[in-house]
């Protein structure tokens, strides 16, 4: 699953001789193939609320859909929806379906697959590099780097020390630290626990996957960038409302990616996520994601339901 090179190794993420390589490389985003464009994926980890987690079957359907294209091409767009829960028990299959094969672009339909039904549909679309004279970005916000900040891990330590926090948060937060997630955030300007009470739908976060993946994979890259696109944005559209309900679960809908410059998913990106309007039982969220020397190369938006209580969660 080659492509053009994504940026050389120029900061975090290690190296091959000093870092182990990643485990989203290795075992969440590496599929059995079964038959021509048919793979089976397996769960490296399953959220408590046990249903799959959305990020690993869009990464892996985007890995299925990439092993059906030729090495020239880079992943342009993804388009998915979920449209059954996920059983965390069972394998899931892939079926990808070459909808088009054409000089410039290249379109995949894929399938996953549980119990014989569909759990996910997505489309996939590939694109040959092409010139433009017309470019331009929104600047990238002012923020400190993530040396700077202190990550998930420590930031949940922090809390758990403040003898003011409530027990059934102290109970949570406790849950999320025991959780081996192959992925690195650190948040940009973190609340304290008076501030998460009146938050604005918006957070800012440092992210990268965890171990070594290299510069030679663009496709790859973009696989993980999609797995990391579910995992801790979602939260963003509760942050008004946090304290008010008691949230019983939250699921992807629909998911939307869109790929525009080489980047690499092992070196650290800068997350703006903002939630412009929820109601009716749905949230929604936008992402733009910027690397370290400036560079927008992913626009994503996200669709959720949201099932909760109207007692406060107080």
């Amino acid at each position: 699953m080659a492509s053009r090179q994504a940026p050389e190794d120029e900061q975090g993420g290690g190296d091959p001789s000093g870092d182990l390589r990643s485990v989203l490389v290795t075992s969440v985003l590496n599929l059995e193939p079964l038959d021509v464009d048919l793979f089976r994926g397996r769960h490296y980890w399953v959220p408590t609320t046990q249903r799959l987690f959305g990020g690993q079957i869009v990464g892996q359907a985007l890995v299925a859909a990439a092993k059906s294209v030729s090495e020239d091409v880079h992943v342009h767009s993804l388009h998915c929806y979920f449209v059954r829960t996920g059983d965390p028990k069972v394998p899931v299959l892939y079926q990808v379906e070459r909808t088009r094969t054409g000089t410039s672009f290249s379109v995949r339909s894929v399938k996953a697959v549980q119990h014989g039904k569909p759990i996910f549909i997505c489309q996939a679309s590939f694109q040959q590099t092409q010139p433009s004279p017309a470019r331009h970005q929104f600047s990238m916000p002012n923020v400190p780097p993530p040396e700077q900040l202190l990550d998930h891990e420590a930031l949940i330590d922090q809390y758990l020390r403040d003898p003011n926090l409530q027990e059934k948060y102290r109970v949570g937060l406790n849950r999320i630290a025991a959780k081996e997630v192959p992925i690195e955030i650190k948040p940009v300007n973190p609340p304290t626990l008076s501030q998460l009470q009146s938050m604005e739908p918006k957070q800012m976060f440092w992210v990268r996957a965890r171990g070594y993946i290299g510069e030679g994979d663009m496709k790859m890259h973009c696989c993980v960038a999609a797995y990391i696109s579910d995992y801790a944005f979602l939260g963003t559209a509760l942050l008004p409302h946090q304290w008010q309900y008691q949230v019983h679960f939250m699921v992807s809908l629909d998911h939307s990616m869109w790929f525009h410059t080489p980047f690499r998913a092992d070196h650290w990106m800068l997350y703006e996520c903002e939630s412009p309007w929820a109601g009716e039982g749905e949230l929604s969220r936008t992402n733009s994601v910027t690397t370290q020397d400036q560079q927008t190369w992913e626009l994503g938006h996200i669709e959720s339901s949201l099932a909760s209580s109207s007692s406060p969660s107080t």
